[in-house]
Order: structure tokens, then sequence, then C-alpha cells
């Protein structure tokens, strides 16, 4: 199977979501179920098999379920948070991800990860060392990978939650960031300042279609001319939560 895309509904709980580097503000959690449908529907219009992993709804971010796993073609990596309210969330994505027949590995104490800290760029795995994510889960996840054929390249984060709250990639591999929130964008082979925070991270939908936050619309306009199709999707509940479009899924894009 191919473009399958894990998701996890919110939880009565979300409003308690972790804030760590903004001022929290109150989540509309109506909204937020709203918001939330019209992502999964998008995946859905551009061929993507949705599955939702079980709720979490004693987590409150729970819905950010890209922080559970890392994928590499059909070797999952569960993870492990730096935030310790954050643990349990894993267990439901592993259990669907056992179904779907991936292999299955994990990142032990004493080292940490976030899914969200991890950006692949073909074979190049690139690693956010941040608040949630440690030397010893860079290390751990170096020893998974390394002999897959993948190479891992540990890059320092320290002004944002996430890798993926500073960067994310494009279809060609061109790597786009907000620079205030990039420590050194020369790590990286071709990096494209984008101007606005919200513009940071898009998902690749498939083809030359790429989805980003409304909340973004000069790196939308960026991106349309540089010949994508860019589609649009509100998702403001979850960026008072320092979420974004690529929290909200785990995309698996192969499996043999």
């Amino acid at each position: 199977m191919s473009s399958i895309a894990l998701v996890r509904r919110p939880g009565p709980r979300l409003a308690e979501g972790l804030v760590e580097h903004i001022d929290r503000v109150p989540v509309d959690l109506e909204r937020a179920y709203a918001q939330w449908d019209t992502y999964v529907g998008i995946l859905a219009e551009h061929g993507w098999t949705t599955i939702e992993v079980q709720p979490a709804d004693d987590c409150p971010d729970a819905v950010f379920v890209e922080d559970s796993v890392v994928m590499y073609a059909n070797v999952a990596v569960s993870a492990r948070s730096g935030a310790t309210s954050r643990r349990p969330e894993p267990a439901g994505t592993r259990s669907v991800l056992d179904d779907l027949g991936c292999s299955l590995n994990e990142i032990r104490e004493p080292g940490t990860l976030d899914g969200g800290d991890v950006l692949k760029i073909g074979s190049t795995v690139y690693v956010g060392r941040g608040g949630r994510t440690n030397a010893e889960g860079v290390r751990q996840l170096r020893a998974i990978l390394t002999p897959l054929g993948a190479q891992v390249v540990a890059v320092p984060v320290s002004t944002v939650l996430h890798l993926k709250t500073a960067v994310t990639a494009l279809p060609d591999g061109t790597v786009i960031g907000y620079p205030d929130f990039v420590d050194d964008p020369g790590i990286f082979p071709r990096f494209l300042p984008v101007p606005e925070p919200d513009g940071t991270a898009v998902v690749c939908l498939g083809g030359s279609s790429l989805l980003i936050s409304a909340a973004a619309p000069q790196t939308a306009a960026l991106l349309s001319d540089l010949g994508y199709d860019v589609v649009t999707v509100d998702i403001s509940e979850f960026e008072k939560l320092e979420g974004c479009v690529t929290c909200l899924s785990v995309r698996v894009r192969a499996l043999h």
C-alpha cells in the first residue's frame, strides 16, 4: 500500500496542550474539531487513505500524532517525547503500524525524540536536537536508520519547539524556513527563506500539490509562483498550541 496518513482526532482536553515558545491563548474546541475534519478531508481528496489512531483523550497533545513515530520506508521508530506528559501517546500509533505490517523499533530511555524533530529528504534524515529530542535519542535513531541506508544529520534547534516548526522541504528537496527560527541555514544544501512564521510547514500531498496554513498567504503566493499547486487550510486552533500542518498526520508513503 502507499499514501496512507495516520491521524488522531482531537481530544476533549486539547486546550490544555503544552505551550512553550508562545503565549497561551484560549482554544475554541468546537472550531478545532471542524478544522481537523477539514484537514483530514483535504488529505482524502488528494488520494491519501486516512486511518484514525485510537484516541488518547488523557493526553491533550495527542492530536499532534506526527510526534509519536518516525517512518522510514516500512520501518517505524516509536518516539519517546522529552515531555513526560506525552509518553503514553505512541502506543496507539504503534498498534496501527503493527497491523499494517511495519517493522517496529523504539527510542528507549534515556533517549528522547519527537517525530516533529525529524525531516526526511531522500535518504538524508535531519534530526533537531532541542528541547524534546536529546543527544541519546539522536544516537539511537542513527543506529536504527543508518543500516537502512539513511544518513542521519543532527541539527541544533534552540528557538522553536521542533525542527519542523522551523523548516520543512519542498518536493524537489529545497528546504524552506523562517530565518529567525533556523539556527544554521547552511546545514541544508538548498535553503529558501519564507516571509511568515506560519509558512515554514508544508505537507507534500503528491505531485506538485502542497498543503500550507491559511495563516501564511505570502508564503502560499511565493510557492505558487514557483509552480506549485498550493492548498491552504485554517488550523488556527492548533497553531495556538505550536502545531502546524505536518503535526496533524503521519504520512506513510510506501509499505513493502
